[in-house]
């Protein structure tokens, strides 16, 4: 896997520090210019990039603001009731009108999951430990009472795995700063660094999740590592694996189903109305809909002109249906006479002549 330039300078600095090794063997070894080597010995954080310019993302950006509300409140909720990226790009296409493709959503919501950290899981190994080789990092709130004021805090505690001698300081934000300065004041007050350091909450460290152990680490985080020659192990606990499996495997059988219906040259739905929809069925039919709008033709027979509320449990949903099946379509009223009863009549008629 491709090295940062930030983890770059930092095996420079390790390769100097334990071997001395002079600084054109180093640009050897590690493919640099000599001038890069000397720019790594001198700061363990590269010299700053040319910014860019954020591209503009005319298609998310009107939506943005609203996913990120939805994405914000299901930190709230458990995770089962948490929004999918699919019933994201659906509740922006009923609610909202927005005229955006699915694979545009899902991209946006993967990214903000992760800065949010809605993607990350939790696991434990139990270690045993030598003198001065390990410490673990904890970083997390508590309430304090100060001059009489409940107040929200953010204690950092960094405990030496073999000894259990702790040192611990307050911090008024979570910012990343504060998370680095808890490690220069936990440095200095051993007057040593310990080898490895392991980290259970890694959210302002890491700034993406990738594949198994590895991780995007945030530049500064790498620059106090390099700096001061230690290394670190990130652990995440990992919970609920099971359930989020089964809850995959049911929405990728949603989307066959989906899928299947949405192939048909034309979808009959007769009787529509006479029985109740729970709200998965609505949500279904609804997905199918939308799967065959302006698509392939679908063909509906209901009774319920003006009473499609009764059906659907969600009139949000109801008026969004009904937008779609009444665009570019021919309705023909019939009448409330049974053509069935009238059939049998008929028939009764000319067998008793």
């Amino acid at each position: 896997m491709a090295r940062s330039r930030v983890e770059l300078f930092e095996q420079i600095r390790k390769d100097r520090r334990v071997g001395g090794t002079p600084i054109r063997e180093l640009a050897g070894r590690h493919h640099v210019h000599r001038r890069t080597v000397r720019q790594a010995l001198d700061n363990a954080v590269p010299p700053a990039r040319k910014p860019y310019p954020q591209r503009p993302r005319p298609a998310i950006d009107a939506c943005a603001p609203v996913i990120d509300g939805w994405l914000l409140a299901d930190l709230e909720v458990p995770r089962k009731q948490r929004h999918t990226a699919r019933r994201i790009w659906q509740r922006l296409v009923a609610e909202h009108g927005a005229a955006l493709s699915e694979v545009t959503v899902s991209r946006y919501v993967a990214r903000r999951k992760a800065e949010l950290g809605l993607d990350r899981v939790e696991v434990s190994v139990p270690q045993q430990h030598l003198p001065g080789a390990e410490a673990e990092v904890d970083f997390g709130e508590f309430h304090a009472m100060i001059a009489g004021v409940m107040l929200k805090l953010w204690l950092f505690v960094l405990r030496l795995s073999c000894s259990g001698r702790a040192f611990h300081v307050a911090f008024a934000t979570q910012a990343r700063e504060a998370f680095l300065e808890g490690h220069v004041l936990a440095f200095e007050n051993f007057g040593a660094v310990p080898g490895r350091i392991r980290y259970d909450n890694l959210k302002l460290a890491v700034t993406r999740v990738l594949k198994g152990r590895d991780r995007d680490e945030a530049e500064r985080f790498i620059a106090l590592r390099s700096h001061y020659g230690f290394d670190s192990f990130l652990r995440a606990l990992l919970a609920g694996g099971a359930e989020e499996r089964v809850e995959a495997a049911g929405q990728r059988q949603l989307s066959r189903v989906v899928a299947r219906y949405g192939r048909l040259d034309l979808l009959l739905l007769d009787e529509l109305g006479y029985v109740q929809l729970d709200p998965r069925g609505a949500e279904l039919l609804f997905q199918i809909i939308t799967e065959r709008e302006e698509r392939a033709s679908i063909a509906i027979g209901t009774n319920l002109p003006d009473e499609w509320g009764t059906v659907f449990p969600d009139p949000r949903l109801v008026a969004a249906i009904v937008d779609r099946v009444t665009f570019n379509a021919h309705i023909l009223e019939t009448g409330t006479r049974s053509y069935r009863l009238a059939t049998n009549t008929t028939s009764s008629r000319k067998r008793a002549s």
